[in-house]
C-alpha cells in the first residue's frame, strides 16, 4: 500500500504504465465495488446515476479549464470526435500529426466520402503548416512518446490561420495544468491519467451551434427523464445536447476519483511526475525532459523489464514509461535495476 497526495493506492512496485491504464485510489476502487454490489442486490433506480454524472462532468471541466456547461459526456474519445467530424462541412481540410493516436484521426478520415481531407505532417512541423487548413486535430501530449505541444504557439498558429482546434487531452489531463476554454473542442478519456474506469470520456465544445447532435438520444434532452418517449426533438440548449447515454458504473467510479484529483495543485503534480521521469532519464543516460513520459530505445536491455515485473509498454518500437502521482523513486530504481541485469 502506498500513500500519495492524500490517497492510498494498491499499485505494485514497478507499475509505470499510466499511459495505458491508470490505477485508482483505493477509496475509489472500494466505491466501485460498492456500486456493483448495490446493483447486484437491486438497489438502484436509473436516476440515481445522474448525480455521479454531474459530479464527474464538473470535475473534468475543472481539470481541463473549461466551463462545466460546455462539456458533453461519452464513453470514448473516438465517438465524441466522430460528432465533430460528422459536423464538418463538405471539403473541410483537417491537419493532424504523423503518428497521432487514431481515435483522434480515424473519425475524420472516415468522412472522406464527403470530401473531408486529412493531411498528416511531421509533429515538429505542425505549427508551421496550419495555414491552408480549416481544423487542426492533435493530442496535447503524444501517446507514443509523451512529447508536449507548446500551447501558446499552437493557439497563435490556429488563430492566425483562422482554423479551429480539437485538442485531445487524454494523455495530459490529470497531471498538467490546463486552461483550455479558448480551444474549440477539448476531448479526453478518463481511464489513463484521470484514473477512472474505462467507459467515461468528455468533450468540451466552445460553440455548440457548430455541431450536429448526430448521436441525439434521450439523455441529451433538456429534461432527460421527460424526453424518454415521443417527438418532437427537444435537446438541451448547451453542450449536454451532445451527451451519450452514460455508462453508469464507470460514471460512478469517475465521480469517486475526479473531485479529489481536480482539487490538487496540478503544478505540484506535474513537478512531481516530471521529477520521477527525469530521474529515470538520468539513470539511462538521457537528457532531462519536460514530460512525465519516458520513451527509451533500450534494445536488448528491455528484455529484463518483464522478468522483473516492470509494467511498461512498447510504442513505436521503444519502451514507454509513465510516472504519475502514485509512483515513487522506488519505481525508478526498479526500472534501472531491471535494465542493468545481465542478459541471459
Amino acid at each position: 500500500m502506498r500513500r500519495c497526495f492524500g490517497q492510498e493506492f494498491d499499485v505494485p512496485l514497478g507499475y509505470c504504465n499510466t499511459t495505458s491504464i491508470g490505477i485508482p485510489p483505493r477509496s475509489a476502487a472500494v466505491t466501485a465495488h460498492e456500486v456493483i454490489d448495490t446493483w447486484a442486490s437491486g438497489g438502484y433506480s436509473a436516476p440515481d446515476f445522474d448525480a455521479p454524472v454531474a459530479t464527474a462532468r464538473s470535475a473534468f471541466a475543472g481539470l481541463a479549464g473549461v466551463p462545466a456547461d460546455s462539456v458533453a459526456i461519452g464513453s470514448s474519445v473516438a465517438e465524441l470526435v466522430a460528432t465533430v467530424a460528422a459536423s464538418l462541412g463538405e471539403g473541410t481540410r483537417v491537419l493532424v500529426a504523423e503518428g497521432e493516436f487514431t481515435s483522434t484521426t480515424f473519425p475524420f478520415a472516415a468522412q472522406a466520402h464527403r470530401g473531408i481531407t486529412v493531411t498528416e505532417t511531421a509533429w515538429d512541423r505542425l505549427l508551421s503548416e496550419v495555414d491552408g487548413h480549416d481544423l487542426v486535430a492533435v493530442s496535447l501530449v503524444q501517446s507514443a512518446d509523451g512529447r508536449i505541444l507548446e500551447l501558446d504557439s499552437l493557439r497563435e498558429a490556429v488563430e492566425r490561420a483562422g482554423a479551429r482546434l480539437l485538442l485531445d487531452v487524454t494523455q495530459a489531463a490529470g497531471w498538467l495544468p490546463l486552461h483550455l476554454d479558448w480551444a474549440d473542442y477539448v476531448v479526453g478519456a478518463g481511464y489513463k491519467w484521470l484514473m477512472c474506469p474505462r467507459g467515461v470520456a468528455w468533450l468540451a465544445v466552445r460553440e455548440p451551434e457548430r455541431l450536429h447532435p448526430v448521436h441525439a438520444n434521450w439523455y441529451a434532452g433538456e429534461a432527460p427523464w421527460e424526453t424518454v418517449y415521443g417527438l418532437p426533438l427537444r435537446l438541451a440548449g448547451n453542450a449536454r445536447r451532445f451527451d451519450l447515454s452514460p455508462v453508469w458504473f464507470s460514471q460512478a467510479g469517475a465521480a469517486a476519483v475526479l473531485p479529489w484529483l481536480s482539487g490538487l495543485d496540478m503544478h505540484a503534480v506535474a513537478e512531481y511526475n516530471i521529477g520521477l521521469a527525469n530521474a529515470l532519464r538520468a539513470g539511462l543516460g538521457m537528457a532531462p525532459g519536460n514530460t512525465a513520459v519516458v520513451s527509451a530505445d533500450l534494445g536488448e536491455r528491455a528484455e529484463g523489464l518483464r522478468a522483473a515485473g516492470i509494467r511498461a509498454a512498447i510504442r513505436a518500437g521503444r519502451s514507454r514509461f509513465a510516472f504519475h502521482l502514485y509512483n515513487t523513486e522506488e519505481d525508478v530504481a526498479a526500472v534501472l535495476d531491471a535494465v542493468a541485469r545481465p542478459i541471459r
